[in-house]
């Protein structure tokens, strides 16, 4: 038996996309114990996969913090690794890899560096969908991927019947408003809007509900729909995954919400804007679709509630 370890540090909707080639990667590796490394807004979210054995914490300090790196490197070491798979590839994770495996080839350290397409540019193998991508990083490593162009977030969420009880949901649609402030963007500007013509039009059949992040509460008060904490904090990861996954429908901006939606085969749609392609992040699946247009500005309401409808089937 060998250990075998996985590098993922997020973000949350990266998070979520990785967890079919996770499941591969465990999958082929059925004799061997499956590290994961990752960062603490998902540290105890991965306890909870069923296909991994280990969580390892990596608080991503500066790199010229050496005590720290000293410290997280002698940790690795100790696994005695035969086999990274670096999920993240990031130039930090390729810098880990200068460190622990500096002439390591494909079949020790598996990531887009040690994978890339002969004759083809990081810069042009970027361009392909985020999914196609990890398929191709774990085929060349030797793994057969059934499920990493299909991920599976089922495993995440937690039980929520008290909040739900105490907001008395039963059918609710969930919206997901914000975005990072850095990606304004992403963001879509009429959700009031579309919470009035849903109420309007669907003749209150649903409850409209938001559930914001730490950073998002005090905004929240701007949206007109219920917002759900618990005991006047964010939901934490799983619960929000619970939320969603017990939900009628979610419209979202491109964010990490969308990307859970998307992977635990709940009903939704994704607004994007010209800031990147649903094809790129690999969004859209069965039950989870998406509307591009060149400009967020100009989506209204009324064309996002024609595909909710229709996706809703009412």
């Amino acid at each position: 038996m060998s250990n075998i370890l996985i590098i993922k540090h997020g973000s949350l909707g990266d998070i979520a996309q990785a967890c079919g080639a996770i499941q591969d990667i465990s999958e082929n590796h059925k004799d061997d114990e499956v590290h994961l490394l990752t960062t603490k807004p998902y540290f105890d979210l991965f306890k909870k996969n069923p296909h991994i054995t280990n969580v390892i914490l990596d608080k991503r300090l500066p790199r010229f913090n050496l005590i720290y790196l000293y410290s997280l490197m002698k940790n690795i070491k100790k696994y005695k690794f035969s086999k990274v798979y670096d999920l993240q590839n990031s130039s930090r994770t390729s810098f880990y890899k200068k460190i622990l495996f500096p002439k390591a080839t494909k079949f020790t350290w598996s990531s887009t560096e040690t994978t890339l397409p002969e004759g083809t540019k990081k810069e042009d193998f970027d361009k392909d969908s985020v999914l196609s991508r990890f398929d191709h990083q774990l085929k060349s490593s030797g793994i057969n991927t059934n499920h990493t162009l299909s991920p599976d977030f089922s495993w995440s969420p937690t039980d929520i019947t008290q909040i739900k009880n105490y907001h008395k949901l039963n059918k609710y649609i969930v919206l997901f408003p914000f975005c990072s402030p850095h990606l304004t963007s992403k963001k879509w500007p009429y959700y009031n809007d579309l919470i009035s013509i849903i109420n309007e039009k669907l003749e209150n059949k649903f409850k409209v509900v938001i559930a914001p992040g730490p950073g998002e509460i005090k905004d929240a008060s701007s949206i007109n729909a219920l917002c759900v904490l618990d005991n006047g904090k964010s939901l934490d990861i799983s619960q929000l995954a619970a939320l969603i996954k017990d939900s009628s429908f979610v419209v979202a901006n491109d964010t990490g919400p969308a990307h859970m939606t998307a992977h635990l085969g709940s009903k939704g749609i994704a607004l994007f804007g010209s800031h990147t392609t649903p094809f790129k992040v690999s969004i859209e699946r069965k039950n989870f679709k998406a509307i591009q247009v060149e400009d967020l500005t100009k989506l209204s309401a009324n064309k996002v509630l024609e595909k909710m409808i229709l996706s809703l089937k009412l």
